[in-house]
């Protein structure tokens, strides 16, 4: 079963996630389709991709059934490499964020150029509630977006935050009712249709040239902190118990 989905109209195109029933989970598979989607160049017809889900969550985050059973492999993770494509990409992407954004979900809205999401969304990185840490660069891409107060708040707490709160902080782009939902992305990807496609490739490249300053930063020992958390006896608790609905009990091994 495709694990998403491509539409085209006119300038438009729309990459649709499609494991609804599984909350939009990202698998190897919807991760592998997504690389393909975000790294093959646009149409020259294109002027703006958007990424939206079926179902009612947005998207939960990796995987965990999948991760317990096939841990990833040491070094840069599938996630990152898929999430750095779309935030590359060269065109605007917008995400439509009709509900929950989780953990690898969080990331996801927040790679795209503009976030619009339903006020009944939450937006959140529990992590640290599973025994998990995410990668040097997704970290780096939270405290681009959040700042260094808000960036704590979603990664060491761990709760999340509602969508409305996420607008009030200028962390996403539009909030709304979910009757109004499409309506409000509608405004922004019909504008972003209407522009010059070669400005916005210009621009696009220039703003992410200009906040790639980070990647050059020693992170060794810190990416070595992240793989023992992955690598963990707790991350396995913890993954076990949010799939059994149940409080972890962490041992710091």
């Amino acid at each position: 079963m495709a694990t998403i989905r491509i539409e085209q109209s006119g300038p438009v195109r729309t990459v649709v996630l499609t494991r609804g029933d599984k909350r939009n989970a990202l698998n190897a598979e919807m991760l592998e389709a997504l690389l393909g989607a975000f790294r093959a160049p646009p149409a020259p017809s294109d002027r703006v991709t958007v990424i939206r889900a079926e179902g009612p969550v947005f998207c939960s985050g990796i995987d965990l059934r999948e991760r317990l059973e096939k841990p990833a492999a040491a070094g840069e993770s599938p996630i990152e490499v898929v999430l750095h494509a779309i935030e590359t990409y060269p065109l605007p992407v917008v995400a439509v964020v009709q509900g929950d954004a989780i953990a690898g979900g969080n990331e996801l809205a927040l790679h795209c150029d503009f976030v619009v999401a339903a006020s009944t969304a939450r937006f959140g990185m529990s992590l640290a509630q599973i025994g998990l840490a995410p990668t040097w660069f997704l970290t780096k891409k939270l405290m681009e977006i959040a700042g260094p107060v808000w960036a704590r708040e979603m990664l060491l707490l761990g709760d999340p935050l509602p969508a409305t709160r996420m607008h009030q902080l200028n962390l996403i782009a539009r909030v709304a009712p979910p009757e109004g939902l499409e309506a409000a992305a509608s405004a922004i990807i019909d504008r972003l249709a209407a522009n010059a496609p070669l400005s916005l490739r210009a621009m696009k490249a220039m703003m992410v040239r200009q906040m790639a300053f980070r990647d050059g930063i020693a992170h060794a020992d810190a990416t070595a902190l992240v793989e023992a958390a992955r690598r963990s006896a707790d991350a396995r608790e913890g993954m076990q118990a949010r799939l059994e609905k149940r409080r972890p009990v962490f041992h710091g091994q």
